[in-house]
């Protein structure tokens, strides 16, 4: 016999607070993402002149390009990475709003506005005003140590605005207009455009070899990051709990935990006493409440928690 239980309804006044701390947390939580992005590209990135793919890789090349044969104010602000950065994006906007119409949310127009912002934010504090060292945190003088924190921000940044279903817009939305147009991957897109990107230090004069270099291994190691970060963020848990006492348990994950559960009856193996099998989901942190809470309200539960590799329904992912 099998029971599906839901979790109880609370009131409209608690669903109306919970959502509008949820909306808080999520916008917080997508801001901090993109300010991540724009940090390290800020820190860490544009100072040593690294290309690793998107909008700030083009932005990194294309100023150095321009810079060396511009002065002024124009090459100091209109040429920055920043300036760039900012052109290229809404360039890329209005190329999205063409191609893709509806299908570019307002999601993805809000990221890139914000970015651009924090991009053009943090461009006019001058380095050598926050490190005596000048550009850069190490002042150029540990190359591989600054790719590798600007790799991991970055991609630490972009793992958690592609959590919050958002997109940073930039190169997102030309992987989007080839995906439109043609049969290739959105992903595949995506590390086409970033490697090409990365080369292109390759065939200029003011990059070298070892610049050109870090940039390949800083795409690579951003793609490893982000879905690190990702599959860690997303961690699920299996708990199935074997009981006498359903109704405590029961309680536990519907008020304690808010989620879901079904009971399946069953019975020990040796003894054939009557039992209650009892099989959930949920985050990784919660199997970690869940378990405290269990040892303290039911010592005796049999608990079994292994990772869930993929969850699809209500309350995880709603498609196959």
């Amino acid at each position: 016999m099998i029971k599906e239980v839901s979790p109880k309804n609370v009131g409209s006044s608690e669903k109306k607070s919970k959502k509008i701390l949820g909306q808080v947390a999520y916008w917080a939580i997508l801001n901090l993402g993109l300010f991540l992005v724009a940090f390290s590209l800020w820190m860490f990135l544009a100072p040593n002149s690294f290309a690793v793919g998107g909008v700030g890789g083009i932005s990194v090349v294309l100023s150095e390009a321009l810079q060396s044969v511009v002065g002024g104010w124009v090459g100091e602000y209109i040429f920055s990475y920043y300036g760039i950065f900012t052109i290229f994006n809404i360039i890329l906007l209005i190329f999205g709003l063409i191609f893709l119409g509806k299908s570019l949310t307002l999601k993805t127009i809000y990221c890139t506005v914000m970015l651009s912002a924090m991009n053009i934010a943090l461009g006019f504090i001058p380095m050598g005003a926050v490190f005596k060292g000048g550009f850069g945190l190490t002042g150029g003088n540990h190359m591989f140590l600054e790719l590798c924190f600007g790799v991991l921000i970055s991609g630490l940044g972009q793992a958690i605005v592609f959590n919050c279903r958002a997109s940073s817009g930039g190169t997102d939305i030309i992987a989007l207009i080839i995906k439109k147009f043609s049969k290739a991957n959105i992903g595949f897109a995506l590390f086409a455009v970033d490697i090409i990107i990365a080369c292109v230090p390759f065939f200029t004069k003011w990059a070298t070899p070892e610049i050109a270099l870090y940039s390949m291994l800083g795409v690579f190691a951003k793609s490893f990051v982000i879905d690190g970060v990702i599959e860690n963020i997303t961690k699920t848990k299996y708990v199935t709990i074997i009981t006498v006492n359903p109704d405590v348990v029961s309680e536990v994950i519907r008020d304690y935990i808010h989620r879901g559960f079904t009971k399946l009856d069953g019975a020990g193996g040796f003894t054939g006493d009557p039992r209650t099998v009892i099989i959930t989901v949920c985050r990784r942190s919660q199997a970690a409440h869940l378990k405290a809470k269990l040892h303290e309200v039911d010592p005796t539960a049999f608990v079994i928690i292994t990772d869930a590799k993929e969850i699809v329904g209500r309350g995880f992912a709603e498609k196959l």
